[in-house]
């Protein structure tokens, strides 16, 4: 299936301007036909993905750099094997583009730093250089720029396999972890993901440890360090002074004792704080970056492979591959707390009493995963009574603000409310009161952490990936207001504060935008039944500047889609090909509205009954989740099917 970036055309016109057209009508005051039968294919379906135990949990597909690295850390680590080698080379070489690069999502662009560590993990699977698709992809990266036009993180990995000089990166100093939790720039002002890799990273980069590819790279180019323009006048001028400031520290002789006490002492401090952090599973985060890279800073600090911290992250990390016919591959993360809430609801919306086996035991399954602990999100809260969820099978240190408003919402769907008794009514309050606890300074709710919104983090050299902090975001706070519009014992202020903010967060053509989910799209689908539910009357001006905006970016079969790069290019926004879980997005808007009847509604819901296939399900290649916009694109493989069953299942539940 071809991208909308790759049809042709016509001169002059702009994207958004070529996948303009009439959008089909479906004439007749009657139900859009099929409907009704798609929704219950679609039920059936997902009822038959549930785990014994009551979960749900579809892949996480992300990028070939989950796969390099694993390979790149096993080589690390010197407990690569020929046949993980072989099978992960296969699966790599199976994502190339046909001009020789790696993208980051499914049509999108080549990508320097994925193609280089693409490229440099298939010679450690044994791929010839001269090879054709080995050829293509080292011409590509030659025409690109090079090693040198890579982000920092692949540079370090790079320097960890002794292909690139430690002096040529930025530094991250182990004594980050002297800075009061008040200080600028101490490790709290980061995201957590970021929090986590940093404290990590601050070791390995102390270390500066090369263990060499046994191969060189000369085909590849270096090329020049690439450095990161800033105007003169920016911060990131005084952050350039400082990184060579701390160069020179870097440089000064172990024995000076000063440097040397206080380098082995903050090393000691990062090893604590990373051996405190391992979850029950021996990861780290739930997330890959963590934990790769806290397994190479203890490996570091003396950690033997067979050590019980390494071992049972080992094997942690075993449980984040994938091996069947598709290949062998690594998910960045896994998501079934999300994904069992996200099917709770949807199977609700379907019909499904809250009295069927599937709801009481999905229902029992995640009042058990409950976060009973304090984690880092205390530092900023330290009176605040725990509660809440976390996105994974084991992360009770970082639960988020975006899973527990979903798991309340779905645990309210098999009747577990805050004013019965029993274990889920506890959990239920419990996690209502952190929720309300998280609420940042200016009304909104970011995912992990509370006014977690430092400039000064993301003008550092070291940062060129990713977002490094977590404020604020429409379709988590969107999502925090949908679930406690329905509590009535709800402090109204924190409501109104919540409503205010995602009004100001509205954009200029009537949307919002989406962090967690791609992206106007995400972020107007959040939005709107949020505000409806808190009380905004359908006919308020927010809500029909979004119907508007929804209305004219409706592709011309009936459906909705938007392409990655409406993060970078504001010439996407809220365009690309139809896909079945943004259609379902932009419908949960509409039928929010009062728009059940309007010819955009029925024409998605036409779309979404025509492209389902025989078994239930959609087929959806396209990435529409997001870990850092535009630079970590996900394709949760559930979104396809709960999404367009919620669709379904309400546009159903409103007929007359």
């Amino acid at each position: 299936m071809s991208s909308l970036a790759e049809r042709p055309v016509a001169s002059g016109s702009s994207p958004v301007e070529a996948a303009r057209g009439a959008v089909p009508v479906i004439v007749g005051g009657s139900d859009v036909p099929g409907a009704t039968d798609a929704r219950d294919r679609a039920r059936d379906h997902l009822l038959g993905l549930q785990d014994p135990a009551g979960w749900w949990k579809g892949e996480l597909e992300t990028n070939v750099t989950m796969d390099a690295e694993d390979l790149l850390l096993r080589h690390f680590l010197g407990i690569l094997d020929p046949t993980t080698a072989t099978k992960a080379g296969d699966w790599i070489a199976s994502q190339q583009r046909g001009d020789g690069a790696w993208a980051t999502f499914y049509g999108g662009p080549g990508d320097v730093s994925t193609t280089v560590e693409a490229y440099v993990a298939l010679r450690l699977a044994g791929h010839d250089p001269s090879a054709a698709h080995m050829a293509a992809a080292s011409a590509w990266i030659r025409s690109h720029g090079g090693l040198g036009s890579t982000r920092v993180f692949t540079r370090i990995w790079l320097a960890m396999v002794g292909a690139w000089d430690w002096e040529d990166l930025p530094v991250l100093p182990a004594e980050i972890m002297l800075l009061p939790s008040w200080a600028p720039l101490n490790i709290y002002d980061f995201g957590c993901w970021a929090r986590q890799t940093i404290v990590a990273l601050s070791v390995v980069m102390a270390h500066r440890p090369a263990r060499p590819l046994p191969f060189e790279l000369t085909e590849l180019a270096s090329g020049d360090r690439r450095s990161r323009r800033v105007p003169r006048t920016s911060i990131a001028i005084a952050f350039q002074a400082l990184d060579r400031l701390l160069h020179t520290y870097e440089h000064l002789p172990r024995w000076v004792l000063p440097r040397t006490a206080v380098r082995g002492f903050c090393l000691a401090l990062a090893e604590r704080w990373i051996i405190s952090r391992q979850e029950t599973d021996g990861c780290w985060g739930g997330i890959q970056p963590p934990i790769v890279y806290s397994v190479i800073a203890l490996h570091l600090q003396g950690y033997a492979i067979d050590h019980p911290v390494m071992k049972a992250a080992l094997t942690g990390i075993e449980g984040f591959v994938l091996d069947d016919e598709r290949g062998r591959r690594i998910e960045a993360c896994q998501s079934p707390v999300w994904d069992t809430a996200l099917a709770v609801v949807a199977l609700s919306d379907a019909g499904v009493s809250p009295d069927d086996p599937a709801l009481r035991r999905a229902a029992d399954w995640l009042v058990d995963e409950e976060v009973r602990v304090r984690g880092d999100w205390a530092v900023r809260r330290p009176d605040l009574a725990p509660g809440g969820w976390a996105f994974e099978f084991a992360n009770d240190l970082y639960p988020d603000v975006d899973d527990t408003a979903e798991v309340i919402l779905a645990l309210r769907r098999a009747g577990i409310t805050p004013g019965r008794t029993g274990p889920g009514a506890d959990a239920v309050r419990r996690g209502i009161a952190w929720t309300l606890g998280m609420q940042c300074r200016d009304g909104g709710w970011g995912a992990f952490d509370v006014d977690n919104d430092s400039e000064l983090c993301a003008a550092l050299p070291f940062c060129d990936f990713g977002r490094v902090t977590d404020p604020p975001s429409a379709d988590v706070t969107a999502h925090v207001l949908e679930m406690l519009a329905a509590e009535p014992d709800t402090d109204p202020a924190a409501v109104a504060r919540a409503v205010d903010w995602l009004s100001g967060q509205q954009e200029h053509d009537g949307s919002w935008f989406g962090r967690w989910g791609n992206n106007y799209v995400y972020g107007t689908g959040a939005a709107v039944p949020a505000l409806i539910d808190a009380g905004v009357a359908a006919h308020d001006p927010r809500i029909r500047r979004a119907v508007a905006w929804l209305e004219a970016h409706q592709n011309p079969d009936g459906g909705w889609g938007e392409d990655m790069r409406s993060y970078v290019d504001e010439g996407w926004r809220g365009r690309g090909d139809s896909t079945p879980s943004q259609t379902a997005w932009a419908l949960l808007a509409l039928l929010a509205a009062g728009e059940r009847e309007s010819a955009a509604t029925r024409a998605g819901i036409a779309h979404l009954v025509s492209t389902q296939r025989p078994d239930g399900t959609w087929d959806e290649p396209q990435y529409t989740g997001t870990g850092f916009p535009w630079d970590f694109n996900i394709n949760y493989h559930l979104y396809r099917l709960v999404f367009p069953l919620t669709a379904l299942g309400r546009y159903a539940a409103g007929a007359s």
